[in-house]
């Protein structure tokens, strides 16, 4: 089974978890910008987060079932539709031989998902189905272009309640290698800023404005190149800070302040252009605690999954819900 691409928005490729392991010879893990996106897919239609999607990048497409198939879409908000009738987001949904699928641009965020039963079934690279378009793996889709899926039994008419990641917020940020360089005041003042995402952003990172002088390192000229990976920030020569993302280079000589736990960089990935964000630098200890706290999170996500329609005799705290809105008269 697969959906037959009618047409597609720049920039949209097949991920999934990214592949480990090859840092020494260059080549960084790739992977979807939002991993959380990914459980929830999976969530929805009951099946592994290692499967593949579709990314989309602000902007989706038209699709066409070629067979009957369950489908689920994640991440930032679109506007979805169904043969012309609106779908809603966060959940599952089924689409019959011939249905077409259309999905516009972002409400929120930046990246959305488009899962399918079983999974997008592509070749496997170095163990991952993951395109990284600035290493030559795998390309972005195209209008003609067939997503095929292994299928399976899926499950359609499901919803899920995602948190808030999609305007930005507060990132929580370790102390790296690096941070030493950067003296105390530089770093409560990098601690105190308020940034916007800028223009520049892409999967390889994205690039932080704000108000006020830059931010240096003592010494930056003649730092040696060094391994980072998804989530080191990085401060260029002109003080701005890029927070790298799943497609970053594998090592780098720019100062690094501080380091996004894995736990935040969806976050850091779907805020949109001008969203704000603030940085809190947390201990190691801390780090560990909340990284923990995210993944039992995403095992969690199973169990949150409902029903899109709940019959009332399954809803034991019925009489906790506001059932009437306000207060009507027969004869007046």
């Amino acid at each position: 089974m697969s959906l037959s691409v009618l047409r597609i928005g720049p920039a949209c490729t097949i991920q999934d978890q990214g592949r480990t392991g090859y840092l020494d010879q260059g080549l960084s893990r790739s992977g979807a910008a939002d991993i959380t996106a990914l459980h929830e897919g999976a969530a929805l239609l009951a099946q592994s987060p290692d499967l593949a999607a579709l990314e989309m990048a602000g902007m989706g497409g038209e699709f066409e079932a070629t067979l009957g198939t369950d489908i689920a879409l994640t991440g930032a908000p679109m506007q979805a539709s169904i043969d012309g009738s609106p779908a809603m987001w966060n959940a599952s949904h089924r689409l019959e031989p011939g249905q077409r699928l259309s999905i516009g641009a972002a409400t929120q965020g930046t990246y959305g998902y488009l899962h399918l039963s079983g999974g997008i079934d592509t070749p496997l690279f170095l163990g991952s189905r993951a395109a990284h378009l600035t290493a030559k793996v795998g390309r972005a889709v195209q209008a003609g272009d067939q997503l095929p899926a292994k299928g399976g039994a899926g499950r359609a008419g499901m919803k899920l309640r995602p948190d808030d990641r999609f305007s930005g917020g507060r990132l929580r940020v370790l102390a790296s290698f690096q941070t030493s360089l950067f003296d105390q005041d530089t770093l409560d003042r990098f601690a105190l800023t308020s940034f916007q995402r800028g223009a520049r952003a892409n999967r390889m990172g994205m690039q932080l404005e704000s108000a006020g002088e830059g931010f240096a390192a003592n010494g930056q000229l003649n730092i040696l190149s060094e391994v980072i990976t998804p989530g080191d920030i990085q401060m260029t020569g002109t003080g701005n800070p890029f927070i790298l993302l799943p497609e970053c280079q594998t090592t780098g000589g720019y100062p690094r302040i501080a380091t996004v736990l894995p736990c935040d960089i969806a976050r850091a990935a779907q805020t949109p252009a001008g969203g704000e964000i603030r940085f809190e630098f947390v201990s190691l200890e801390e780090a560990i605690t909340l990284h923990a706290a995210y993944l039992a999170d995403l095992e969690r996500l199973p169990g949150r999954v409902e029903p899109m329609i709940r019959d009332p005799r399954d809803i034991p705290d019925l009489l906790s819900y506001q059932l009437i809105g306000g207060v009507i008269s027969a004869t007046e």
